[in-house]
């Protein structure tokens, strides 16, 4: 028995020394790569070409990150992101800088969301604005890339490349014949004729109001990008349509004549055309500073500067409780309460990029925001989407700044409950059985649909937080509640509409918030800061083995580990009732 013990002890020593070591070694590994990963600071020339070729992914905060994708098991290097508000701010620099002669694009890939592309036009605009050149070239364009090439002075395409304008669209799958053959029931309640989420689960077909809604959304963004185009190309938008609708761009060759680039040209014949336009006479002379590297090389902190605004992100889904990559109540509030106490931040951007979630998280979210609307301005910049939890946390701001092509609105409410018990009892063959107290204590349960009553009951919780919803909207936009009721209904809106009907103030992008968060606070100087701070995956590591105590109690009870979870997501209250967006949307 003492061998045993002497076995058993010398074994959990053992591996606890090589857990120890081995975290070791893992913080070495990490630490080594990163100081491979890591560049001496960039330098512009003293004359060059700003290269934009969105190698970098366009994400709302910029991640600087080598190991951004790494796991425990798999320590791959991973290109860094750059934030919209970098990229911007790049470009903005870049006009009034006299190291910068012109800007070239290579746009054959471009990573970003429709409402970056926008606002990276935008930015493009003021610099083309500022007297400099623009140059862009591709060996193929998608339509969201040739929108952003449209702003500039020249359009080059590889003769055996394409461009195709085919218009917009968005495909929806429904599930209904699915689950009916499974034996699973969705039980959907909601408010507003508009709010489609969790219509696939109830119905095998899209919806006419959905539809209608989907319709004018896509009209809208199309009218965007259409107008644009046609002023930069000189075409009319009537005939640009025609074009689009006969599909006559079936080669560079007719691209070429339709008017939509000016050249047609392989890459060496594009490199002596920056030769010339540089003004040297050999390819080795060209000087260029990659968008990434210029970012880095001019990026100024005046830590002097006492005044700041910070610009604080909500970027993903509103979920209850703590998540580092979500709109979480505690996180969120927490940074919310320490941007409100400090008093060297007088203005506030929220950038809200979030299509909903949980209702309750929103609420609680709002009255953060409200106590921090009591002591200094708050301007929302909308980005991809702004939409029905999104939208609740951002009706109350003192302005609300969205760009054309932001999904926005989806005021409504919904409620979804899943019955199995088909499945459980035809397909599995198991049979549940149920003991309770009263006569709904089983009520959300997986193995029943819920009866007349409890439908009813839920619905009268929707009703509530619709009310809800519509009086916080209307307090905030200062409109009546019917009025907003009329807009509301679940309905999603483009930016360009919801200006139109009052549910944001103005076009722009983060650039045109941080600018009225100044004028609002009366700041002639002031620095930025950003928030949430972004923590390294090593970081996030460190905290999954720090939590290896809670997985060994999952994997030594398993049982009561799952009961608890399922406890949790049935009964927590709020936790089933959703204002969110049904899908998430991508154009090509």
């Amino acid at each position: 028995m003492k061998n045993f013990l002497k076995i058993v002890a010398g074994t959990f020593v053992g591996s606890l020394i090589a857990m120890v070591l081995g975290v070791l070694l893992l913080f070495g590994i990490f630490s080594s790569i990163a100081s491979v990963a890591e560049k001496s600071t960039p330098s512009v020339p003293s004359s060059a070409i700003l290269s934009l070729n969105f190698a970098n992914r366009i994400t709302e905060q910029s991640i600087d990150d080598p190991f951004a994708n790494a796991t425990l098991t798999n320590l791959e290097l991973s290109s860094k992101s750059l934030g919209i508000l970098s990229v911007v701010d790049a470009i903005d620099a870049a006009a009034s800088d006299p190291r910068i002669k012109f800007i070239y694009m290579n746009l054959n890939d471009i990573d970003a969301g429709i409402s970056h592309i926008e606002e990276i036009r935008a930015a493009l605009v003021r610099f083309h604005d500022s007297g400099k050149a623009i140059i862009s070239y591709a060996e193929n364009f998608s339509q969201g890339a040739y929108y952003l090439a449209t702003v500039s002075d020249k359009i080059f395409l590889n003769p055996a490349g394409s461009l195709a304008l085919t218009g917009l669209s968005i495909n929806s799958l429904f599930f209904k014949d699915l689950l009916d053959k499974l034996g699973i029931q969705a039980q959907l309640i909601r408010h507003g004729k508009f709010k489609a989420a969790a219509e696939q689960y109830i119905s095998n077909k899209m919806s006419d109001d959905n539809r209608e809604q989907l319709q004018a959304y896509m009209n809208a963004v199309w009218t965007t990008w259409a107008e644009d185009i046609s002023k930069s190309r000189g075409i009319s938008v009537e005939r640009l349509n025609e074009i689009t609708d006969n599909l006559e761009m079936n080669n560079a060759k007719s691209v070429k004549e339709l008017g939509f680039v000016d050249e047609l040209m392989y890459k060496d014949q594009l490199t002596d055309t920056l030769v010339s336009l540089f003004g040297v006479e050999k390819e080795k002379e060209l000087k260029t500073v990659t968008l990434a590297d210029y970012i880095t090389a001019t990026k100024k902190i005046n830590l002097k500067e006492k005044n700041k605004i910070a610009v604080l992100y909500a970027n993903g889904e509103i979920v209850m409780g703590k998540s580092a990559d979500n709109i979480s109540s505690d996180n969120f509030v927490a940074m919310l309460s320490k941007i409100r106490k400090d008093s060297t931040i007088k203005a506030v951007v929220l950038r809200v990029n979030s299509p909903g979630g949980s209702a309750q998280c929103a609420d609680i979210i709002d009255r953060e925001l409200k106590l921090l609307q009591a002591k200094k301005p708050v301007i929302v910049s909308m980005g991809d989407y702004a939409a029905s939890g999104g939208y609740w946390i951002a009706a109350n701001a003192d302005k609300i700044i969205t760009n054309n092509t932001t999904l926005t609105g989806s005021i409504g409410v919904f409620s979804l409950a899943m019955n199995a018990q088909k499945t459980i009892e035809k397909h599995l063959s198991i049979n549940p059985e149920t003991v309770k107290t009263h006569k709904h204590s089983d009520i959300l349960s997986l193995y029943r649909s819920m009866d007349s009553e409890e439908m009813a009951f839920m619905q009268k919780e929707v009703e509530i937080i619709y009310d809800q919803f519509l009086n916080l909207v209307a307090e905030g936009r200062n409109l009546s509640v019917e009025q907003i009721d009329s807009v509301a209904q679940g309905r999603i809106w483009s930016g360009y509409d919801a200006i139109k009907i009052k549910l944001a103030d103005e076009v722009g992008g983060i650039h045109e918030a941080i600018q009225s968060a100044a004028a609002m606070s009366s700041l002639e100087s002031y620095r930025i800061v950003e928030y949430p701070v972004q923590k390294t995956q090593f970081d996030k590591i460190m905290e999954q083995l720090q939590a290896s105590g809670n997985a060994a109690r999952v994997i030594s009870d398993p049982a009561s580990a799952l009961e608890r979870t399922y406890m949790k997501l049935s009964k927590e209250k709020g936790v089933m009732t959703f204002a969110r967006l049904p899908y998430n949307i991508y154009f090509n």
